[in-house]
């Protein structure tokens, strides 16, 4: 029997949803969009053109739910590496947009380059269990980015990852250089609409706001079938009341406002419900990624996803600390358990440092081994008539022993416990023989390795030729001859 999570009653998923309902028709939310007001007033929502705010009729919200498919794919350029949402199973999605690095060699914490983008990205692209990525760092010193600075960048990282991406544009004509290059890459319109191989991260602004730039930006793909990840950022006593179970109503609220407009502006949009539910450290008034409840939110955010049937993206495996170390595992550990038990389809968090601020490579490979942990907790007790064994106990009988036995080396072999090859798990003379290693020289020695080996699946030749042309043509700021039709 798989292990069982449920942090909401069915009762309480219900209030949220009314409560929901309530707060949506009642109070509203205000829309810094134009174009996302006039969307969302045609579907029959109520508009204040002074005040922005604007009131979801309960027949609208119901309707949008209705329209959003709960079963679609996440494409990928690696063969047999599409993701199925609603599918069963449960990938890990890197924490992103860090300022800093610890520096491998020297420990010491830095500001991000271009070349810790790369490594990072060429790093989570050989992890098997990272399927979706997110940009890891920040390069230090952008004062903005040219439309030749996008393309580049997109260039560079559909180069070295080759599963699913998950990004944003900045501005509305950022999209057809966006667009260009998807088809050069993955095909035609229509092989975009059914593969999906781009999706676009949304993040309504808490309280009770839809932000107008990166909203415009996607209402610009509007047409392609692009999948939207609403995440808002609720923080438990700054930017949400004061207690878990109202911050989970106000991320709710957050996400389905967003979904009416997502919907209404192109029904059956692929949907993925994504609120990272956080909490304030009342001491200082930052964000505390290592406290308990960030683990409990990220439960209740899958389960009031799985209430509607949606695609969900939880967050999770957070920590307060700066550096690798005791109070980074044991905050990791449990904030990556309990959501990984609720099973999101995708979950997020490796690989950041000190509430999300400070990239730490084998951090990254250390969170990727808690996750596997994590699975191995929520596949639970596996209990079939060839599980049991009483044949085997009672030949063995009393006082004997079942090392020798054929049903232990078939135990072992098929996986019925997780035996780790991370870390150390030998005598205490092993240890101290081979130096006293420890886990996080362990890790970097993995980190260079896999960097020093590691080749991503290489573009075609006649793809780079394109995307070379495009390249050249937003450099020179003249149109590159777009399909966009």
């Amino acid at each position: 029997m798989r292990t069982l999570l449920q942090v909401l009653s069915e009762d309480e998923r219900a209030q949220v949803h009314e409560r929901t309902l309530s707060i949506l028709s009642r109070i509203g939310v205000r829309v810094d969009t134009a174009q996302g007001r006039r969307i969302l007033q045609d579907a029959g929502a109520q508009v204040d053109e002074n005040t922005h705010i604007v009131c979801f009729p309960r027949a609208l919200v119901e309707e949008s739910l209705r329209l959003a498919p709960r079963h679609f794919s996440l494409g990928a350029r690696r063969p047999g590496w599409d993701l199925q949402m609603n599918g069963g199973d449960c990938t890990l999605l890197i924490d992103s947009e860090a300022i800093f690095v610890l520096d491998r060699e020297t420990g010491e914490r830095r500001l991000g380059t271009s070349d810790d983008w790369l490594e990072a990205t060429r790093l989570i692209d050989y992890i098997d269990e990272i399927g979706v990525y997110w940009s890891m760092i920040y390069e230090s010193g952008e004062d903005g980015s040219t439309i030749a600075d996008w393309v580049v960048y997109w260039r560079n990282l559909f180069r070295n990852f080759s599963k699913h991406v998950q990004d944003v544009i900045e501005t509305p004509a950022q999209a057809l250089w966006l667009l260009e290059v998807l088809q050069v890459i993955f095909g035609d319109k229509e092989t975009i609409r059914r593969r999906h191989p781009f999706s676009y991260l949304l993040c309504p602004q808490s309280p009770l706001v839809i932000e107008g730039p990166y909203t415009d930006a996607y209402l610009a793909l509007v047409g392609w079938d692009i999948p939207v990840a609403t995440m808002p950022m609720p923080l438990m006593g700054a930017t949400a009341p004061a207690s878990p179970i109202s911050t989970i109503l106000l991320g709710n609220c957050e996400v389905l406002a967003m979904l009416c407009l997502i919907q209404a502006a192109a029904p059956g949009t692929p949907f993925i419900y994504g609120p990272a539910l956080a909490v304030m450290d009342p001491r200082s008034g930052r964000y505390s990624a290592g406290s308990v409840e960030q683990g409990l939110l990220g439960a209740a955010a899958t389960e009031m996803a799985r209430y509607y049937g949606l695609p969900v993206e939880a967050s999770g495996i957070g920590t307060d600390h700066y550096v690798p170390g005791i109070q980074a595992g044991y905050e990791r550990a449990i904030n990556g358990l309990l959501p990984t038990l609720s099973w999101p389809d995708i979950l997020v968090g490796p690989g950041l440092l000190g509430g999300s601020m400070n990239l730490c490579f084998e951090q990254l490979l250390i969170d990727v081994e808690v996750f596997r942990m994590c699975k191995r907790a929520r596949e639970g007790i596996l209990t079939t008539e060839s599980t049991w064994l009483e044949n085997v106990i009672g030949e063995v009988g009393p006082g004997g022993h079942f090392l020798a036995e054929p049903s232990t080396v078939t135990g072992i072999r098929k996986g019925r416990w997780y035996i780790s090859d991370f870390g150390m798990h030998d005598t205490f003379e092993s240890w101290e023989d081979a130096g006293r290693p420890s886990l996080l020289e362990e890790a970097n020695e993995m980190v260079e390795d896999i960097l020093a080996t590691h080749q991503p699946l290489p573009l075609d030749e006649d793809v780079e030729r394109e995307l070379a042309r495009i390249q050249k043509c937003a450099q020179d700021s003249v149109p590159s001859g777009l399909r966009t039709g």
